[in-house]
């Protein structure tokens, strides 16, 4: 029975994130407030949905669901939802949503239409630790930080282009000024950088003591450890050498590719993690 809550509740959320995403398309396109607010609330209901999915999971569980493929890529959703909602609400900055949550969309239906295998693990019941759960928490709330920048970032550098071409319009108003968008990206970033640390850190403290035998030169741990570096000279580039505009906002896109290579690529290549097998 509640199997069949839960692909109810999945279809439910698809399809009113699927409208939400499509209208936020038309008011980026055709500049519509009136759309714009009804897929905003959209977006909201369809947050509702994944909170009460993630309640009833944890009950239904007995534990925070972020230890498998197919609950980390929900959790991931959730947290591309709530922060876009609140950074809208707060900074009002118009496309953030739906470029965040176009995003969030791709995410939410790799994880509905993952195969079976990924959506159970023997071995993850087995290993749980409030250590291991802190550690993926904190990863995928990294990796949302991370996500929200990468957005700001490619809105800078689509308003470096207009504003370059002298395409001054509608558009160019309500992405707001690149100084803004690049302190976001920034701030995001700052955040991103030690809670990713700190996941890296308590992830290798529990595999010390869990899995002594684990091969240190895990494809998925060296992936970890890059994605740190290109964040880390990012913020040394900014801070440290002052760096501004279009060069630090292609970097930021760059490192953000390498945290979906990560994500997925070297997760599946890994020998270890266990979410990938």
């Amino acid at each position: 029975m509640f199997e069949l809550y839960v692909a109810r509740l999945h279809e439910l959320t698809i399809v009113v994130y699927a409208a939400s995403v499509l209208l936020y398309f038309i008011d980026f396109l055709n500049s519509n407030r009136k759309v714009n607010q009804i897929a905003f609330w959209l977006l909201a209901f369809v947050w509702v949905l994944q909170t009460a999915f993630l309640f009833f999971y944890m009950v239904d569980t007995g534990r925070f669901p972020v230890l498998t493929l197919f609950e980390g890529l929900y959790f991931y959703a959730w947290v591309l939802v709530t922060l876009s909602l609140g950074i809208n609400r707060i900074l009002k900055v118009d496309f953030i949503v739906f470029f965040t949550n176009v995003l969030g969309f791709i995410i939410m239906a790799v994880h509905t239409f993952a195969p079976d295998d990924f959506q159970s693990n023997v071995m993850s019941e087995q290993l749980v630790s409030e250590l291991l759960l802190i550690h993926i928490t904190m990863a995928i709330l990294s990796y949302g930080a991370f996500s929200i920048s990468f957005v700001f970032s490619l809105l800078y550098l689509i308003q470096y282009d207009l504003l370059k071409r002298k395409k001054v319009g509608t558009m160019v108003w309500r992405i707001t000024d690149l100084s803004k968008l690049e302190q976001m990206s920034y701030v995001l970033n700052a955040i991103g950088v030690p809670m990713l640390i700190l996941s890296l850190i308590l992830g290798l403290q529990w595999a010390w003591i869990k899995v002594p035998e684990m091969p240190w030169y895990d494809i998925k741990i060296i992936g970890s450890f890059v994605v740190l570096a290109a964040y880390s000279i990012y913020l040394y580039m900014r801070v440290g050498r002052e760096m501004f505009g279009k060069s630090l906002a292609l970097w930021n896109v760059a490192a953000f590719l390498i945290v979906l290579i990560n994500f997925f690529l070297f997760g599946k290549l890994s020998s270890f993690h266990f979410w990938y097998e």
